[in-house]
């Protein structure tokens, strides 16, 4: 992997607050929502629950949980202003497992063109599907 420019990246800070790095590398919209998200138990830095004020160093891995997944970023470099996402991805390295594919419902499809399923092929997409 190629390294930017330094034009590309602000210079690198002493110190950054968890909720502020999570918001410049875009994990979260908002940088309210990474702070809610520390609040709320979903972020820990290596393995222990994270304050939204808790400095980062280099090296230092956190656990970000989403619905559905948990992502784990580990801290390449610290960044405080929020950036082109090319540019942030430069500065953490993903080590989330890749998410299991959903199984594929055994639905019957219906060949394109066809028009409107008839009443036997409603009810027999209802049976498929179950109550509910």
């Amino acid at each position: 992997m190629s390294s930017l420019p330094p034009t590309k990246l602000p210079s690198a800070p002493s110190t950054v607050r968890v909720d502020a790095w999570l918001w410049a590398i875009r994990a979260y919209k908002t940088r309210s929502a990474a702070t809610a998200a520390c609040r709320a138990g979903h972020v820990r830095i290596n393995g222990n629950p994270a304050k939204a004020s808790q400095s980062l160093v280099p090296g230092d891995t956190v656990r970000v949980r989403q619905p559905g997944y948990e992502r784990i970023l580990e801290v390449r470099r610290l960044i405080a202003k929020r950036v082109g996402a090319e540019a942030a991805s430069h500065c953490f390295t993903d080590h989330t497992p890749p998410r299991p594919v959903a199984p594929a419902l055994g639905l019957p499809q219906r060949d394109r063109g066809t028009g409107r399923p008839t009443k036997k092929d409603r009810r027999e997409m209802e049976r498929l599907r179950g109550p509910g």
